[in-house]
């Protein structure tokens, strides 16, 4: 009689000892104690992926034109992108080195914006005379200024003042990068009036061309605004530089204007 019941306390024992062992074991005795058996984990629901950017429009049949600003950063440049976010438009921005290096949290914000960076030479030098070991210094130094803060290296080029030569046409090939000038420059640097300076880009303004405007300077910031709603009016749609080109730039080729034909700018 004691050998037997020795025998069922142990088998009682290990039976208990193994319900510990059986999964969930745990959360099953708690939601029997509470009358209720255990539901399904809950999971946070994943979030949804943000939409695609719409594709940029086909400036071979829209009324397409390139904002462009030189020089900057600067300070007053914080106010421009302000202004551009306001109204939802993206430019190309054309930016000294030494700039650059100075202020890499406005190369950061334009490049969050959505806007395109690009080269100015580090010193704003004359690259047109220049010697090779200058030209490569000069943009070496600036690709390496804006990557630093942005992550993105420019493939485009501003020669300061629009000088440019043989020699910086064979540099900026090796380099892949193209060169970009004008068709509208409303001389806001010497005319540091806002509503000339608005005046001159509305009047000069066509169908696939590119404006200068330097940001370094408040007149021409503060021109920003009309600039763009009395061109938006007319039908114009604002990209950037690589934009206007559908992303195809030869590296050493000089563009000013994007020349579609007559059929441009109709819809």
């Amino acid at each position: 009689m004691v050998r037997r019941a020795a025998a069922a306390v142990l088998v009682a024992a290990v039976c208990g000892w193994l319900s510990t062992l059986a999964p969930d074991g745990g959360a099953a005795r708690l939601a029997a104690a509470k009358g209720k058996a255990p539901g399904p984990k809950s999971e946070a629901p994943e979030p949804k992926p943000e939409p695609p950017p719409p594709p940029p429009p086909d400036c071979t049949q829209a009324k397409c034109l390139a904002l462009t600003f030189d020089d900057g950063p600067a300070e007053s440049t914080g106010e421009l992108l302000d202004i551009l976010a306001s109204r939802n438009v993206k430019a190309t921005f054309f930016l000294v080195g030494e700039n650059a290096a100075k202020r890499p949290d406005l190369v950061r914000r334009t490049h969050a914006a959505g806007h395109e960076l690009a080269d100015h030479g580090y010193t704003h030098a004359d690259l047109g005379r220049a010697s090779k070991k200058t030209i490569v210094s000069e943009l070496t130094r600036t690709q390496d200024a804006i990557r630093n803060a942005s992550g993105v290296t420019p493939v485009l080029l501003r020669p300061p003042y629009g000088s440019t030569s043989e020699r910086l046409a064979r540099v900026t090939r090796r380099m892949g990068m193209a060169q970009v000038l004008w068709t509208v420059d409303p001389f806001d640097w010497r005319n540091r009036d806002t509503d000339d300076i608005e005046r001159r880009v509305v009047k000069q303004a066509k169908p696939g061309g590119i404006v200068l405007l330097h940001d370094i300077h408040r007149t021409t910031v503060r021109a920003v605004p009309e600039i763009v709603d009395r061109l938006a009016a007319k039908g114009y749609v604002f990209v950037t530089v690589s934009e206007l080109f559908g992303g195809k730039l030869t590296p050493g080729k000089e563009y000013r204007e994007l020349e579609s034909g007559a059929g441009q700018g109709h819809p």
